[in-house]
């Protein structure tokens, strides 16, 4: 049987270990934020994902992505940000009280800076996710079959909302990892997680790695790697260069191929 990860004693524990890194960047202006939501569904613990709209103009269209968007010159830090967009964006408010921390920042391919923010959202019923009368699919994944029921949420921006339980992102067979490629050679390695409605993979897999290393210390293993460094290792955990593409030909097993 798995641990409570999102029990009182783990959340204590995983705001413990957050303080120091929330109250610095915190301070710290940041091009865009996102919302990494903890959440139980039918009892189940889980992360919250969206699938972008494919009607988006951009490289984020149908990607799927946490909650969030760009810093506004009106929110007071990175937090109001992630809140504000993830209302906007599903209809579902989170009180700053339940943000347990902030997690390391992501580049994106322009160099901007992304901070993830960590947030319990308690029990979550798709029905209380109403921001405006257009409908969207909800869709929980319990490992090979989906329940699915009916929840509104921002369109314009999202086609799909789907929860991935943490017992399904921890179980091996449905992870992999991406080598990224630049100019012909390998730059690093980064996760992906497989086998769910949509593929988890590029700075989304990364900030998710983020979360099951601080909720699952010993359980979960990093799949990210660099040249001259082992898999896993802190020193390339949040990669300041923007990212390189992936290669395109491989034999490494987990390796997402023509992306």
């Amino acid at each position: 049987m798995l641990p409570d990860y999102l029990s009182a004693e783990g959340e204590l524990r995983c705001r413990r270990l957050l303080a120091t890194a929330t109250a610095r960047l915190r301070a710290r202006p940041a091009s865009a934020a996102v919302l990494v939501p903890l959440c139980l569904v039918r009892g189940v613990p889980a992360l919250l994902y969206t699938l972008r709209s494919s009607r988006l103009t951009g490289r984020h269209q149908g990607d799927v992505s946490f909650p969030g968007g760009k810093c506004d010159p009106a929110d007071q830090d990175v937090v109001h940000t992630a809140l504000r967009e993830t209302r906007e964006e599903l209809g579902l408010a989170v009180p700053q009280e339940h943000v347990w921390g902030l997690l390391r920042p992501v580049y994106d391919k322009q160099k901007a800076t992304v901070v993830p923010v960590l947030a319990g959202v308690g029990p979550l019923d798709p029905q209380s996710l109403r921001p405006n009368s257009e409908e969207v699919s909800w869709r929980m994944w319990l490992g090979g079959s989906s329940s699915l029921s009916t929840l509104s949420a921002s369109c314009l921006q999202v086609d799909e909302v789907f929860a991935l339980p943490l017992a399904h992102l921890l179980q091996t067979q449905n992870q992999g990892y991406t080598h990224f490629c630049q100019g012909g050679h390998f730059r690093y390695t980064l996760p992906v997680f497989l086998h769910g409605p949509h593929r988890v993979w590029g700075l989304t897999a990364l900030i998710t790695e983020f979360a099951l290393q601080l909720l699952a210390p010993g359980t979960y293993q990093p799949r990210l790697a660099g040249p001259g460094l082992p898999r896993g290792s802190e020193g390339l955990a949040h990669p300041k260069e923007p990212l390189a593409s992936p290669c395109q030909a491989s034999s490494t097993p987990g390796l997402n191929k023509g992306l």
